[in-house]
């Protein structure tokens, strides 16, 4: 702890995003970055706390007060070398995390004006990128066991690497054309630049991970298969079933699930081409996105990016409190609070407490949603509430509706003994920061079976 004082002297500094009218106009990253002397001033900010909860609050258990110190000292191969202990890929969650830790960390109770942890680790990782401190370990003694990791997103790429570094020899099947999960098919590129991802998989490679693409199959089948020809099957296949919406109208032209959107506009980027028939934009439409979470952020900022004339965003759920606090969930757990994201800035309405009932259209494209304002009231029973409906039903005109409502946890079959499951797979849909951590969990557990 260099500056024992910078924390009562130095206030929060976050590095902003971008101007919205330049960013609006391409699909680069939105967030800016400080440069060094903020950055280390920024670091000093860190209190080491006898009790840090940021330790407790970050599932991969990130050591915050140890490697902001190095930072604030200038010492980023340190820093970096902190950071990688406990976290394989700090280049993503540096950028896409909702930084839990930030919200457990003793200066948000004080001041709500925490440790910028998330914005240090990504400055972090990019130095030790450009300074050479990142390179692949090619001196691994191999085991001679064969382990299978069925899923190339954060939790198996998490517990490939783990893996790997044993030196058990690790093959990566992934039913997409690359690496990345969500990670590359689901966050938009102006949250997380695809280059990101394609360097690490490059080191990753380099280490002796080998990715064979295109391999969907039938996942009870295939771990069946997996099962005999290796020691060990870890199955990281996510959640793929979005959760549907099946109201009247469902099957009009114009109704997509978001990562429909997300996916192609991804696709797109690469270099991949759409017929205009398969191609979904929201150039010159309105646009109604349903679902209020992180994915329904995502398809505003996309929206906006191809030109739509306006975007309305609908929750089912009531509008989260307002402020930094949250009377049900009090510091240090995480709050369940209004969540502004930069897409949201860009130009949304916001609706709460409102109900889908069915999708209008004519010659079989989408013209409208009917809607419903509702309430939700306290189950005399117990459990969850009860929903009332309040007020009349009404139309919003939108050409294309996005349906961001989630995914559902997937059920699996008895598998052989040495298959393991990890990630969303195994818990449901959650953060990328879980999902690598269940991956490093799941790869102890490989490692201990197969000892």
């Amino acid at each position: 702890m260099g500056n024992p004082k910078a924390f009562l002297e130095i206030h929060r500094q976050e590095a902003g995003y971008r101007p919205i009218q330049d960013r609006i106009q391409d699909f680069s990253e939105v967030e800016q970055t400080l440069n060094t002397r903020e950055r280390k001033l920024q670091a000093s900010r860190c209190m080491d706390c006898g009790v840090p909860f940021c330790h407790w609050a970050c599932p991969l258990g990130n050591k915050a007060p140890e490697w902001n110190d190095a930072l604030y000292k200038g010492d980023w191969e340190l820093a970096y070398r902190l950071l990688n202990s406990t976290n394989p890929f700090p280049e993503f969650t540096g950028r896409i995390c909702p930084a839990l830790c930030e919200k457990a960390c003793v200066l948000n109770l004080m001041e709500h004006e925490p440790t910028t942890n998330r914005e240090d680790e990504a400055a972090i990782t990019e130095m030790a990128f450009q300074e050479g401190f990142v390179q692949a370990h090619t001196d691994i003694k191999r085991n001679g066991k064969k382990v299978a990791v069925v899923g190339a997103g954060p939790a198996g790429l998490a517990a490939a690497h783990d893996l790997n570094l044993m030196g058990y020899s690790v093959t990566v099947f992934e039913k997409n054309e690359a690496a990345g999960g969500l990670l590359r098919y689901g966050i938009p590129n102006f949250k997380l630049n695809k280059a990101v991802i394609d360097r690490r998989i490059h080191i990753l490679e380099e280490e002796g991970i080998e990715f064979k693409y295109g391999e969907s199959v039938e996942v009870a089948a295939l771990s069946q298969q997996l099962a005999e020809q290796f020691d060990a099957v870890v199955l990281a296949t996510g959640t793929p079933t979005a959760r549907d919406l099946n109201a009247p109208g469902r099957e009009l032209k114009g109704v997509h699930f978001a990562l429909e959107l997300l996916a192609q506009q991804n696709r797109v980027l690469a270099g991949m081409e759409f017929s205009k028939d398969e191609r979904i934009t929201a150039k010159g439409k309105d646009v109604l996105v349903i679902g209020g979470g992180d994915t329904g952020s995502d398809c505003i900022g996309t929206a906006h990016r191809q030109g739509c004339k306006s975007v309305t965003q609908i929750e089912i759920m009531p509008k989260p409190v307002e402020g930094p606090e949250d009377p049900q969930n009090p510091w240090p757990n995480f709050p369940r609070t209004l969540k502004t994201t930069s897409s949201h800035e860009e130009g949304c309405t916001r609706r709460w407490n409102i109900n889908t009932l069915e999708f209008l259209g004519k010659d079989g494209k989408l013209t409208g949603v009917k809607v419903q304002e509702i309430d939700w009231k306290p189950n005399p029973e117990g459990g969850r509430p009860i929903m009332v409906t309040k007020g009349k039903p009404e139309i919003i005109k939108a050409e294309l509706c996005l349906l961001a409502m989630g995914f559902l946890k997937p059920e699996h079959p008895a598998y052989p003994k040495n298959v393991f499951v990890c990630g969303d797979a195994a818990n449901g849909a959650s953060l990328v920061v879980r999902a690598m951590a269940s991956g490093k969990q799941t790869a102890a557990k490989v490692d201990k079976y197969l000892r």
